[in-house]
């Protein structure tokens, strides 16, 4: 396997579970965690098991499969903190305009 897939993947799962945690704190109408964070990591938890049953083998077919993996996932943990820095910024003008 690819040594930036192997690095990638458990940094993803560690970004998401993070996002999980800072979201949680938010009141946001919306529920980021149940609509794209926790299908995200049922998504990376099933690729490091494909992972670890893989061994430490080198993929020489394929590899743009696997790549397209990291993209999805980066992008969607790129977009998920952008919707929470905007939330935050939300959260923050409310707080100021009602002087809580």
């Amino acid at each position: 396997m690819d040594r930036v897939y192997q690095a990638d993947i458990p940094a993803l799962r560690k970004a998401l579970e993070k996002l999980k945690t800072e979201f949680s704190d938010l009141n946001s109408r919306t529920n980021w965690t149940r609509l794209r964070i926790d299908p995200l990591l049922l998504h990376v938890k099933e690729l490091e098991q494909r992972l670890k049953s893989q061994g430490s083998s080198r993929l020489t077919k394929g590899v743009r499969l696997f790549h397209s993996d990291l993209v999805y996932l980066r992008e969607n943990v790129k977009g998920l903190k952008e919707v929470l820095e905007s939330e935050r910024k939300s959260r923050a003008r409310k707080i100021k305009m009602t002087g809580k």
